[in-house]
């Protein structure tokens, strides 16, 4: 079976997580500089085989647009351009970061390593992606 890839994007940088081939489990997958984004995608996708590609969209409490609404926006355009077979589909990600820094605090992280921004991001996507699974 084909992988799930969730993507936590940011201007800087994305998360990126992936379920297992069964689709039970999401794992985070690493974190990259956010204009190698499409590089890694178009690599990825030639070793596993993706089904779809969720992506956090970013939104206020009141269900308006933040800052990074529209450059995640522009991703997934570029997103469908380059892959038009691939299903993509956008999901609300408000809580995952604040999920993210809660879970790192619970595994018993260091405050040093809570403060790593690309591993809150690789946790957010995989959030992101295990509550798809589940919802």
């Amino acid at each position: 079976m084909p992988r799930l890839l969730a993507i936590d994007y940011g201007l800087k940088r994305t998360g990126i997580a992936v379920t297992d081939p069964l689709q039970i489990i999401a794992t985070g997958l690493t974190t990259i500089e956010s204009p190698k984004l499409i590089d890694f995608l178009k690599n990825y996708c030639k070793q596993e085989e993706v089904e779809k590609i969720i992506i956090g969209e970013p939104k206020n409490l009141d269900d308006s647009d933040t800052h990074a609404t529209e450059p995640v926006r522009k991703i997934v355009e570029k997103i469908k351009k380059e892959f038009p077979a691939m299903p993509v589909v956008m999901v609300d990600e408000r809580y995952t970061s604040s999920l993210a820094k809660k879970a790192m605090i619970d595994m018993g992280m260091k405050k040093k390593k809570r403060r790593d921004k690309a591993a809150v991001d690789e946790i957010a996507a995989t959030i992101m992606l295990q509550e798809y699974l589940h919802g």
